[in-house]
């Protein structure tokens, strides 16, 4: 990979790790619309990239293990998540679980 703008690219992995936020706290439609904000394929791309890199460097830090022994695990973690069905995302904030849409 080249070397982005660092002001652009710190934008783009603050972009995708929206995406991410508002996916887990069940805000589809947030997360879909920070996904259709990326310039372009190569933008979008960079900066799950550069989230990917900094989240690993992370868990390195705190972890002590060797990125090749970090990377082994997280890519078992990854296989393990494929072979299960999916969860449905959390409820929205201020509804109960359970609660259908429109409070009844």
């Amino acid at each position: 990979m080249g070397h982005p703008d660092p002001v652009h690219a710190a934008e783009t992995a603050q972009r995708a790790a929206g995406v991410i936020a508002a996916r887990r706290r069940g805000d589809l439609d947030g997360a879909e619309a920070l996904l259709a904000a990326f310039p372009t394929e190569t933008a979008k791309t960079l900066g799950f990239y550069l989230l990917a890199d900094l989240a690993l460097g992370l868990l390195q830090a705190q972890s002590g293990q060797s990125m090749d022994d970090l990377v082994r695990e997280v890519s078992l973690h990854l296989a393990r998540a494929v072979a299960q069905p999916p969860s449905p995302p959390p409820p929205a904030p201020g509804r109960p679980t359970g609660s259908p849409p429109g409070g009844r």
